[in-house]
């Protein structure tokens, strides 16, 4: 059987693959072996340890169990976590690791769907034009969009985490991706409303400047109640637990809830304007 050699030092792809190859040898298996444990071919595991396939959150954290890795300093999900910091601001791979565990999470964003509520066709259009801009490069724009997917996935756990999402008008009217991209984005958006561990608002362009934030927030409180922030400029992003600094957030968003359109107005406002669209 032809054995590929592998340069840990090509990419962080690279190392990542080289590692996995290693720590199975180290047990005596054969990709077989490891993609039965994790539930993926033995192609993919190929892939991934050739490099050829970028590692997912979902098959870094199986292979930690499979490995016996889970709980350790050394184990792929970090592996995997730590590739993405150049192609994510600082601080988010660190918050959607707290956001997969959070029992609450609170969204709010303008001029663009949360990335939680996103369809890959949406995600996809607003990487496409960063690729577009050169402000990262292809591989990047696939990694960033996976990248996505596994978060979304890590919402939909039991017990389910109680999810908050407050959008400005500004996201549903921005068109991304031509009109099939955004009927399909609206219409996730109405399904999202309609789950019992969910609730979506809109907040009208008629609040003025009574609505309180300018740019992305988004609330977690965790499992033992405690709370964290992360809010995101065009170029930075910061992840806080300080409490005299998340409260006021906290405050702000529940007063934003009170005055944004009720979600039964919201979802009529977003069929209004899927209508427009077909």
């Amino acid at each position: 059987m032809n054995r590929k050699d592998l340069n840990p030092e090509a990419s962080p792809e690279a190392a990542y693959g080289a590692r996995l190859r290693s720590a199975r040898e180290a047990r005596g298996w054969r990709q077989q072996d490891l993609a039965a444990a994790v539930k993926y071919t033995s192609g993919h595991v190929s892939a991934v340890e050739t490099g050829r396939k970028i590692p997912t959150l979902r098959f870094s954290r199986r292979a930690d169990v499979a490995l016996g890795l889970t709980g350790t300093v050394d184990t792929f999900e970090r592996a995997f976590r730590e590739m993405y910091h150049g192609s994510l601001l600082e601080g988010f791979p660190e918050y959607v690791g707290h956001e997969g565990r959070a029992a609450e999470v609170r969204l709010f964003e303008s001029m663009l769907v949360p990335g939680p509520l996103q369809t890959r066709e949406y995600a996809q259009a607003l990487e496409n034009s960063t690729v577009q801009r050169g402000d990262i490069t292809p591989e990047q724009a696939t990694e960033r969009v996976e990248f996505l997917m596994e978060r979304q996935s890590a919402l939909h756990r039991t017990p389910s985490p109680l999810i908050f999402a407050v959008l400005d008008e500004s996201c549903l009217r921005r068109s991304i991706g031509g009109p099939a991209v955004m009927e399909a984005q609206l219409a996730r958006l109405i399904e999202f409303a309609k789950q019992s561990n969910t609730s979506l608002q809109v907040s009208p362009f008629s609040m003025g400047e009574r609505q309180p934030f300018s740019r992305l927030v988004h609330l977690l409180t965790l499992p033992d109640r405690s709370l964290m922030s992360y809010v995101e400029s065009q170029t930075q992003g910061q992840l806080d637990r300080e409490l005299n600094s998340v409260l006021p957030l906290m405050k702000n968003y529940h007063q934003l809830q009170t005055e944004a359109a009720s979600q039964a107005e919201s979802v009529a406002m977003i069929e209004r304007l899927r209508k427009g669209i077909s």
